[in-house]
């Protein structure tokens, strides 16, 4: 059996282990075994365990960014914030060209045509479970402010307006059938406009919506002002809270994942937040996951999420990345295209093999299609899945992640890129969790007769044990000719049925 040096905990901060005085440390929270409830303050909630064994066993997780900037269909999910910006650019001058100045077109004259007619809860859920996922959720609500949930918070809503249904609701419902999880992610930090009368901010990057007084930006309609975040702070702020308060009571999400800008919310409103949802999770037995990007969250309270990449060495620590099925915009547009599904399962094998889980984004249009070129893909991604799934799910990282010379470019929100072009000459390992089978996944198809010498798995990574036992192409029983040395683990690619996205060996141990 392999001595598991790869804790799946992250390391605390140091400030845990300075002795501090009672006074300053003493936490009522903690009193009893600390079986009392969370309180809104770092040292109560860094109880929570942030890393539960069913997040590390998915592997995978299914989202999409769907909302009413898919009927334009043009640009990106950002089309919002491009169509009032002060200027030229593509996105304002499409609109101006298609649908009239935005003085005259708003935005919120798009939500009656966000129609969503061909949305099926129960059809969507059975395609994220046979693509191989064990969670999947909305984009919850964007930078747009349009929640894609039944709300009495926010009139903005999928239920009162455009498809006329509980996304959130009807899509979970579906997924907890079928044995699968529930994330919900939150992007509507940044909808708050943060001009505060000084018309220099008007345009400030960190507010989604320009002010402009000849632009519905500007309404102060009670309604209107809630979907441009036309609010002062503390009403907003409030206004961000309840919204999530609400999807908590009525929907119990397994993850909650936030984009970047959370960091604009006051720190006692983030704990606030943090305390409610941990709390209403102890009562109904969850253990949750809270998902956040840059250090938005304290580290030992969540999972930092990488954009479109991911870490380039092993973490001690589990981690997610979100990443596009998509070439170009994270929401449908015209002309989109799609990685293949050899990239996407290369560079989640190269994830996991680092402690990381995926989250895949999809894109469905307007009218609520996952269209054929996504579900082909996501399909032969499912199939892989199926076949391996001995040797993904349930399993953990081993002492290092693998081997190769596949080139990896920087990630533009850190690490690597997500679009890395793997090869058979790049392999990566997973071992079970007791240790007791080592899995070692060929990035691509060998040849027939390949030979590969391994360093750093020769016989001195399995002392004290007796070695290797068995190896085998994980599917049948062909057998792997192989050889142990003290410093590389010697094998040969035998005529077998092998798989041409990633073939997959398994090494059974003494």
């Amino acid at each position: 059996m392999f001595v598991d040096i790869l804790k799946n905990r992250k390391p605390r901060f140091a400030f845990f282990a300075i002795a501090l005085s009672s006074a300053q440390f003493f936490d009522a929270s903690m009193v009893e075994g600390g079986d009392e409830r969370y309180e809104p303050n770092w040292s109560s909630l860094s109880r929570h365990n942030d890393e539960p064994e069913w997040l590390s066993d998915a592997k995978l997780g299914i989202y999409f960014h769907w909302g009413v900037y898919t009927v334009p269909a043009y640009g990106s999910e950002w089309y919002p914030f491009h169509m009032y910006r002060p200027g030229t650019n593509d996105v304002k001058e499409y609109h101006r060209t298609n649908y009239g100045d935005p003085s005259e077109f708003n935005y919120h004259d798009f939500v009656p045509m966000f129609t969503g007619e061909h949305f099926d809860a129960d059809e969507w859920a059975q395609l994220f479970k046979e693509s191989g996922a064990r969670f999947a959720g909305p984009c919850a609500q964007h930078h747009d402010g349009f929640a894609m949930w039944k709300s009495s918070v926010n009139p903005w809503n999928s239920f009162d307006k455009g498809p006329k249904k509980d996304i959130t609701g009807e899509l979970g419902t579906a997924l907890r059938k079928r044995g699968m999880k529930l994330i919900t992610t939150f992007h509507h930090a940044r909808n708050r406009q943060r001009h505060d009368g000084n018309e220099e901010l008007w345009h400030n990057f960190g507010s989604h919506y320009t002010y402009h007084p000849d632009y519905a930006t500007s309404s102060e309609d009670p309604e209107l002002a809630k979907l441009y975040g036309n609010l002062g702070e503390d009403e907003f702020n409030e206004y961000w809270h309840e919204q999530l308060v609400e999807v908590i009571d009525q929907y119990s999400p397994d993850i909650m994942w936030f984009d970047s800008w959370l960091n604009y919310i006051p720190e006692s409103k983030r704990q606030e937040f943090v305390a409610y949802y941990l709390n209403e999770a102890k009562k109904k037995g969850q253990d949750v996951v809270l998902a956040y990007k840059h250090n938005d969250l304290p580290d030992e309270l969540g999972v930092l999420d990488i954009e479109q990449g991911g870490k380039k060495d092993l973490s001690e620590s589990v981690w997610m990345t979100d990443v596009t099925l998509s070439l170009k915009s994270w929401s449908y547009i015209e002309g989109q295209k799609y990685k293949t599904a050899d990239m996407v399962v290369r560079n989640m094998i190269d994830v996991w093999s680092k402690n990381g889980i995926v989250l895949l984004n999809i894109s469905p249009t307007a009218r609520g299609e996952i269209n054929a070129e996504q579900r082909d893909v996501l399909r032969e991604i499912g199939a892989w899945m199926k076949k391996h799934a001995e040797a993904v799910y349930e399993t953990r990282p081993f002492e290092f992640m693998g081997f190769g010379d596949a080139v990896a470019g920087e990630g533009k929100y850190g690490g690597q890129t997500a679009t890395v072009r793997y090869s058979a000459s790049d392999g990566r390992l997973l071992q079970s969790k007791d240790g007791k089978t080592l899995y070692l996944f060929l990035l691509g198809k060998p040849e027939v007769g390949r030979q590969y010498a391994l360093k750093k798995l020769g016989r001195h990574s399995f002392y004290p044990k007796e070695g290797v036992k068995r190896v085998t192409i994980l599917g049948s029983e062909v057998e792997v000719p192989w050889k142990l040395g003290f410093r590389d683990f010697e094998f040969t690619i035998p005529d077998a049925e092998l798989d041409e996205i990633a073939t997959v060996l398994k090494l059974e141990l003494n």
